[in-house]
């Protein structure tokens, strides 16, 4: 498949398109971990080439446990994505960060239990560096796209991503506040390992919908309450794409593009042939 777009955006709830893209059109990606979230939108936005997937599925009918993250990754991977703007919602772990704030965080804490977390395995072993899951360039882009909206927005802080569906007890909630967590969510991973395994560069606009459960003077957290602050934020992450579309580098300097150099610990003869050509899209150039 040629490539498409060197941006991909990931749409959350409350993000399922975004106005303005021109020459627009719908490509269905097949994958060797399945078929995608859903069909995937490529048009031009101010000049540039943006590949757009809505996370859950036009109509929001994928719960956060069962995304095909693999096969929404290495299907952006196969339309050329070198840049992935992640688009979620989050409860906040702080009194500071308030519901219709944004967060650009810059760590991960693993909560989930039920989730395929690598592009690896069957066959071939990998271990990729990810002590900081998220990149630095691409961070530092979309945190001055949001200064530059006007939007509240806070810079770094680690997200604790939890399972899900159901939302956190305030027992849980009061612990991941007590580790010096910022915001909770439940799609940042296994999103962002199999972005850096993939050799994509990935980066999240947080939206914050609410307190979580541990705030005593505020309301617990609702579907209603999320799904309205979101749409209120809605329209201020789809401007912070169209700023940030913009000023994207040409050449990409940063790890995240080399990621997996050195990584692929099994010997190239001992890797299943089935396996050769499932993964070839993110190894091959290592094997040759």
């Amino acid at each position: 498949m040629k490539k498409e777009a060197k941006i991909g955006v990931i749409g959350g709830s409350g993000l399922y398109e975004i106005e303005g893209m021109t020459e627009v059109k719908k490509v269905k990606v097949k994958t060797p971990f399945g078929n995608p979230s859903d069909a995937i939108v490529i048009g031009s936005l101010e000049g540039t080439r943006i590949a757009f997937l809505p996370r859950h599925g036009k109509g929001h009918h994928i719960s956060p446990t069962e995304l095909p993250g693999r096969a929404n990754i290495y299907a952006l991977k196969s339309l050329g994505v070198e840049w992935l703007i992640s688009i979620s919602a989050v409860g906040s772990l702080k009194e500071e960060i308030r519901p219709l704030d944004l967060v650009i965080p810059d760590q991960l804490i693993d909560r989930t239990k039920s989730r395929v977390n690598t592009f690896f395995g069957q066959g071939v072993v990998a271990h990729v560096a990810f002590a900081d899951p998220f990149c630095p360039v691409l961070s530092e882009i979309l945190y001055q796209a949001a200064q530059d909206q006007g939007a509240r927005v806070h810079k770094g802080g680690a997200c604790v991503v939890m399972e899900g569906p159901l939302f956190s007890t305030k027992a849980e909630s009061n612990l991941y506040r007590s580790w010096g967590a910022s915001i909770i969510g439940m799609t940042a991973l296994p999103e962002a390992k199999l972005a850096r395994e993939a050799e994509i560069c990935y980066a999240t606009v947080a939206c914050v919908t609410d307190y979580d459960c541990w705030h005593e003077t505020e309301e617990s957290v609702s579907v209603e309450m999320l799904i309205n602050n979101l749409f209120r934020n809605a329209a201020t992450a789809k401007n912070i794409i169209r700023i940030a579309a913009a000023r994207i580098p040409q050449q990409r300097q940063c790890i995240c593009a080399h990621a997996l150099k050195d990584a692929i610990i099994t010997a190239p003869k001992k890797i299943p042939a089935q396996r050769k050509r499932d993964l070839e899209l993110l190894i091959g150039k290592y094997l040759a």
